[in-house]
């Protein structure tokens, strides 16, 4: 939770043009926009070009995220996106340089892409799920994560240890499940459009600043 407020923090800053924030921004999360496009095969030239038009879109529209705790996910979701564009931008110039048998290429390409998009997609519901348990109230983490631990914890001694009723363990468990689905970083896994924005080593770091 508290490097959640942090992460909300240095975007509120930055979205009021702190530089210092924002290459705090850049520093601490240019590995994860790194890593996602050098694990999709991305040359380094490539995932270059990919990581400047992340930072790009995100300097656009910092200012009209709504939870910037839910940063992480934004990025991951931005970054798929991103180096998506440079791979089919790579289709279309393979497209042009091989005309002849350019059905047995696109189906070539298309095989790629899923490939690498199925993968990428695990992630990104993996971190929206991640940054979604982090902003449920504690009480919702404990009661998660002791139903869902294996092996399975009794519903006696959950009791015991949360200090609830048994008979409001199913009710609450239910009310979490609710929470969690509604968070901001699930909603806009599930809506992209649901966010205002779009959406070496370290990584490439943008060319802009603020």
């Amino acid at each position: 939770m508290r490097d959640d407020l942090l992460v909300a923090a240095l975007v509120r800053r930055a979205a009021a043009g702190d530089r210092q924030a924002w290459e705090a921004l850049v520093e601490r999360f240019a590995p994860l926009v790194w890593s996602i496009c050098r694990r999709l095969g991305l040359a380094r030239a490539d995932a270059e070009d990919a990581g400047q038009q992340v930072w790009l879109r995100l300097l656009e529209h910092l200012a009209e995220l709504r939870e910037p705790a839910a940063l992480p996910g934004w990025l991951v979701t931005t970054t798929r996106r991103e180096c998506l564009r440079v791979l089919r931008g790579r289709r279309q110039q393979a497209d042009l340089a091989y005309m002849a048998g350019a059905g047995d290429l696109d189906v070539a390409f298309d095989e790629e892409l899923t490939s690498v998009e199925e993968p990428l997609l695990a992630a990104e519901r993996e971190v929206a799920l991640r940054d979604a348990f982090r902003q449920l109230r504690p009480e919702c983490r404990q009661l998660l994560e002791l139903l869902t631990h294996d092996p399975p914890v009794r519903y006696r001694e959950i009791s015991e240890r949360l200090g609830i009723a048994i008979g409001s363990i199913g009710p609450t468990r239910g009310r979490c499940l609710d929470a969690l689905r509604s968070s901001p970083a699930l909603a806009a896994l599930i809506d992209p459009g649901a966010d205002n924005a779009e959406g070496g080593e370290g990584g490439a770091r943008p060319v802009v600043g603020r």
